[in-house]
């Protein structure tokens, strides 16, 4: 889905955008993460050892999860017409399950506030939430905040 416009985009405030498809989390994709940040904990990037650990194998990074926000709002909150768009940081974010390895995630995207900032363009906030195929608790709950310029 997509939004063709800023002003849609404000009409859309407070509305749930729907879901995205699934995308699975494959050791590959923590071990790269790992590589990318130096985060190369155990319980992240040791299948064996993790194994015996307190989730049964390893799981992917909080952030790693949190990364995904631009693939999920970039499928349902895409918006036409914004020759930039930047990303403003996040108000608050929350991790109440962990992402096994192997595991599929989607994102649910709800807009929130929309408003102006100087230089023609609006800060939107994004209320996502990913969850694990299966399970019973988001793994992720963030507010992204963007900026976006006609």
């Amino acid at each position: 889905m997509g939004l063709p416009s800023i002003d849609a985009l404000r009409e859309a405030s407070g509305k749930d955008l729907g879901y995205t498809g699934w995308i699975e989390i494959d050791q590959e994709r923590v071990d790269k993460f790992a590589d990318a940040t130096g985060d190369h904990q155990w319980i992240h990037v040791d299948p064996e050892r993790a194994k015996s650990g307190p989730f049964g194998g390893t799981i992917a990074h909080g952030y790693l999860t949190l990364s995904l926000l631009p693939i999920i709002i970039g499928e349902l909150a895409r918006v036409d017409g914004v020759r930039l768009a930047l990303n403003y940081g996040c108000n608050k974010v929350r991790f109440p399950a962990p992402l096994p390895v192997g595991s599929r995630v989607r994102g649910n995207v709800q807009v929130g506030e929309v408003t102006d900032v100087p230089g023609n363009g609006v800060q939107v906030v994004m209320k996502v939430s990913v969850e694990r195929e299966g399970g019973d608790k988001p793994v992720c709950v963030a507010e992204s905040v963007s900026r976006l310029y006609a």
